[in-house]
């Protein structure tokens, strides 16, 4: 506190904030986040699922809701050939039209595991813009507090 009154005396003010300040605040700040968006989605979510074909399924056998890890079984159409699957899931009726995610090696014969369409991991993905805007706005706090310090206190003067 005596520094910044010293300052006062001798006629020197604290630091103010330029443009010089600014640009390079600012500049600094666009460098982190180029260099986020440059390092891919890797930097804010989980790699790339792997790869899944979206079809329409119909419900053969429903399951109820009230026992655990309850599994309907679904019929659908695969390349050609109609295919029968397992779906981690309950509360659909028998012949209802459900849109599933296929995993792409599905080959073979017997029972394919199937996730919904909507809950397969990779579609409608927020985590890398939510993660963008959240470093953008840490760069924009780093900054005012790096202005906050190098300002220094304020003095209060008095209220006469």
């Amino acid at each position: 506190m005596d520094r910044v009154r010293q300052r006062v005396k001798r006629g020197r003010r604290p630091p103010s904030l330029t443009w010089k300040v600014l640009g390079v605040a600012s500049l600094a700040g666009l460098c982190v986040v180029l260099a986020a968006w440059w390092a891919g989605p890797s930097l804010f979510s989980v790699p790339e699922p792997e790869q899944r074909r979206v079809v329409t399924a119909t419900v053969t056998l429903p399951a109820e809701c009230t026992t655990p890890d309850a599994e309907e079984t679904v019929r659908f159409e695969l390349d050609g050939t109609t295919r029968d699957g397992t779906l981690s899931g309950c509360g659909h009726d028998q012949d209802e039209q459900v849109r599933i995610a296929v995993p792409s090696d599905a080959g073979g014969s017997g029972l394919v595991e199937v996730s919904l369409a909507g809950t397969a991991p990779g579609i409608g993905d927020l985590r890398r813009p939510a993660g963008l805007f959240l470093l953008v706005l840490s760069c924009a706090a780093g900054g005012v507090y790096a202005y906050l310090v190098v300002r220094g206190p304020r003095l209060r003067t008095a209220l006469a």
